[in-house]
């Protein structure tokens, strides 16, 4: 309760206290009336005093807000409540900073307030300090509590004591199934290890019990969206922003999630409404870069940027999302101020190894080519110490699904799955072309190009999942148990989940996720008439454009060149069985071929895919439309050579690769084409 550290009023000035706390909910501009009315009764009451403030914030207007707020904790330096609706206040204005630290004063000043942590965290998560987000988050859970049981799981959870969470929860939850505090304290569990798809039961379950339960709503939207469910995620949202239109942390995540469904223009004139009311936003300016680079704003993009480091130096991401350019080069100014940056003690893994990749680039382009190896050599060691990664998982992976996918399996299940031809999809490793790929097809009247879209891995990782749970031993092995109508429904499901980028009306679109190489075969059962593009480059020359990027998920192969190495043979090695148990299914481009003979390559390309030729794919570099990637720039010029033998650059450090992949390097000028 907002008075709850106010004198405690008694009668019916509690009553009209009580009433206006609840009125601001749904009608702040009639709670100011009503709070105006308390203080005329009662002059300088302080709880009427700051339901006022907080109402007032509640209408947009958090310039008087925050000048009222601060009377009010210059008097009561104490008083959490206050301190909490200042930094709420701060926040509005766009003041991060002062936010924060006023949030930090009413978490210090009363640790069982659950509010001021609930608006900290947020504050945090908006700045993009996400492991800081979820601890404060956590501490909002233990003191919004008063179970002694919840309390204990609440603490645990700050403790990241799972285990014990998780026994004190499904206990408390065994003797009190409709407790909405519970079952959202065991979704926010649940998504801390990964587990959406219970944290989403979990949620759904609670706001049926409790519809109006924002706190809860907001995880929910939160999980949808990270699991692609972005247009369940929307409606949600959407929900959140008719209780509450300028909270600036809904807003900001509606914008995200219109950049997940491709809808730039949308978050875009999201992100410049957010940026006009609160300007000092680094990571929202970082992220307003983003959709203007990717919508082919470049030139704007690049302004966001720098406004962003204008506002915070070492933010390392921004830093990197200009090296991400490729075509853009730093001054001398800029390498000097990220080497400042870089030298400084308190600066953060994350922003740390952007900095050593930023640095990289930077040094690259001046012909620096020791300098920038050491850079990206740092860098990709700070990433790869956060990373589980494990290229013995990987290698299995590929011995199971050559294992599994034998000439008698797939004969077995032929003429099984959907059948709609709508799909292309292009794989393989990441760097070896497949945006080069994918602009040249969506340059086609009949084809629409979408993102790397993680729909198949999803599936996949939900078949495995299942099959474990019933015993069996998971993804691939559980394709081996499907029937011709699971094997469609998969299809149909995979259809339907990537509707949603689907703008133009295409017969057909595109899937370039390169990860998808893995799940060539469960693709060619459930949509046995898709058409699979295998994009390959030198392994050197691939293996190194990888290296030299930091991605901002997944890839986790790539921090090492060993490991690197080791992911090119084994995807080598299960394209090549699938091109023995599955001949003329896969195509594959060689993207040196497509640059030393485009036409010819392109005319190659569009008979696989059963297209008439056409003009335009010849002039791809002139099709607008967004493009995603780290190749976005680059794709939007016509086709360049220098990128194939620059590997040759940093041959003196590339010993590692070259021992991992082994034969692999040997055999590429003979690599088959379909």
């Amino acid at each position: 309760m907002l008075a709850a550290q106010a004198p405690e009023p008694v009668g019916t000035l509690a009553q009209a206290l009580a009433h206006t706390e609840r009125l601001m909910q749904r009608a702040p501009a009639l709670a100011v009336e009503q709070a105006d009315e308390i203080l005329r009764a009662v002059p300088g009451h302080p709880a009427a005093l700051l339901l006022r403030a907080a109402a007032t914030r509640r209408t947009g207007d958090a310039v008087a807000a925050r000048a009222a707020l601060a009377g009010l904790t210059a008097a009561r330096p104490g008083w959490a409540a206050a301190l909490t609706e200042l930094g709420q206040a701060h926040a509005m204005l766009g003041e991060e900073e002062v936010a924060i630290a006023a949030l930090r004063r009413a978490t210090a000043a009363d640790p069982d307030h659950g509010p001021a942590w609930l608006a900290l965290a947020d504050a945090l998560r908006a700045r993009g300090e996400l492991a800081e987000a979820d601890a404060a988050y956590a501490q909002h859970i233990r003191a919004s509590v008063d179970d002694p049981v919840l309390m204990r799981a609440a603490s645990a959870l700050c403790d990241n004591d799972v285990p014990t969470a998780e026994q004190l929860l499904r206990g408390h939850l065994k003797s009190k199934p409709t407790d909405v505090a519970a079952i959202r304290m065991f979704a926010e569990l649940a998504g801390r290890i990964g587990r959406y798809g219970d944290a989403q039961t979990l949620l759904e379950r609670c706001l049926e019990l409790a519809p109006g339960f924002e706190a809860a709503r907001h995880n929910y939207a939160l999980v949808l969206q990270r699991q692609n469910k972005a247009a369940e995620a929307l409606i949600e949202i959407d929900r959140l922003l008719d209780r509450d239109p300028a909270n600036p942390g809904y807003r900001a995540l509606k914008a995200a999630t219109l950049v997940r469904i491709g809808d730039y223009e949308g978050a875009i004139g999201l992100y410049e409404a957010l940026l006009a009311a609160h300007r000092e936003q680094p990571r929202i300016w970082m992220s307003y870069g983003h959709a203007l680079k990717t919508s082919g704003r470049t030139a704007d993009g690049i302004a966001a940027y720098r406004t962003s480091l204008a506002q915070q130096p070492g933010l390392g991401e921004s830093w990197w999302s200009l090296a991400n350019l490729k075509t853009f080069r730093f001054s001398d100014a800029d390498v000097a101020a990220m080497r400042a940056e870089i030298a400084r003690e308190d600066v953060g893994a994350e922003d740390r190894f952007h900095l050593h990749f930023a640095l990289g680039k930077a040094l690259e382009d001046a012909g620096d080519y020791a300098g920038s190896f050491d850079h990206y050599a740092t860098g990709n060691a700070l990433r790869r110490e956060g990373l589980d990664y494990d290229a013995d998982r990987t290698s299995r992976r590929v011995a199971r699904a050559r294992a599994l996918f034998t000439p008698a399996f797939l004969a077995a299940r032929a003429g099984q799955g959907c059948a709609d031809p709508d799909p292309i999809f292009i794989l393989g490793m990441p760097r070896a072309g497949s945006t080069l790929v994918e602009q040249i097809l969506a340059s086609h009247s009949m084809v629409e190009g979408t993102m790397e879209l993680p729909d198949i891995d999803i599936l996949a990782k939900r078949l495995g999942e299942g099959d474990r749970a019933a015993g069996g031993e998971g993804y691939p092995d559980a394709l081996a148990r499907l029937d011709p109508e699971a094997l469609a429904a998969l299809g149909r499901d995979y259809l339907a989940r990537t509707r949603i980028v689907r703008a133009l009306g295409r017969p057909f679109f595109i899937d370039k996720m390169p990860n998808n190489w893995l799940h060539a075969g469960f693709i060619h059962l459930i949509l046995p008439n898709a058409k699979i593009i295998d994009a390959r480059r030198h392994p050197l020359g691939c293996c190194l454009s990888n290296f030299k990027q930091h991605f901002a998920r997944g890839q986790g192969f790539s921090y090492s060149l060993d490991d690197m190495g080791r992911y090119y043979a084994d995807y080598v090695a299960l394209m090549a069985h699938f091109d023995s148990v599955m001949p003329g299914k896969i195509h594959r481009v060689i993207y040196e071929r497509l640059v030393d003979a485009t036409e010819s390559e392109i005319r190659r390309l569009l008979d696989y895919c059963g297209l008439p030729f056409e003009e335009a794919c010849l002039r791809f570099h002139q099709t607008e439309r967004a493009v995603r990637t780290a190749s976005s720039e680059q794709v939007r010029r016509p086709i360049f050579r220098d990128a194939k033998e620059h590997w040759q650059n940093y041959e003196p450090w590339l010993e590692p690769l070259k021992s991992a992949l082994g034969s692999v390097l040997d055999a590429y000028p003979d690599a088959p084409s379909t």
